[in-house]
């Protein structure tokens, strides 16, 4: 049984966000060992962080495939300063946000009044989505 995780590296979106992709860059993966030994170095960062994990049965391929079909998968071949790193994931603040809504909404309850996302409601969002 694997680990599923989101990840993310302030270094990492601020480069995103100078190249034009965005601040909103999340790593998604699947491992059977710790996720910290797998983030060390990924992507010539070293300051990832671990937003969210959860056991899983499913491999990282299904979950990165699946994931891909709701969220944008960056595509590391296009930005040689990746280097190869499979599992990023460019995400709207908007869908993560409707989704919590919709998820309040079917529990009959109302969004608070200062609602906003922080980012361990990305990565539930991003797991949520990676294993169904």
């Amino acid at each position: 049984m694997g680990t599923i995780y989101v990840a993310a590296s302030k270094a990492n979106q601020e480069w995103g966000a100078d190249v034009g992709l965005g601040k909103n860059l999340f790593k998604v993966g699947v491992t059977d060992d710790s996720p910290e030994t797998i983030l060390e170095g990924f992507a010539g960062q070293t300051d990832w962080k671990v937003l969210k994990s959860a056991p899983c049965e499913i491999s990282e391929e299904e979950a990165l495939a699946q994931l891909s079909r709701k969220e944008k998968a960056v595509d590391p071949l296009y930005y040689p300063k990746l280097r190869g790193a499979v599992g990023l994931f460019k995400v709207t603040i908007a869908s993560v946000e409707n989704s919590m809504l919709v998820a309040l909404a079917l529990d009959g309850r109302e969004p608070p009044k200062n609602f906003k996302v922080k980012p361990a409601d990305i990565g539930q969002y991003l797991i949520n989505n990676a294993v169904k």
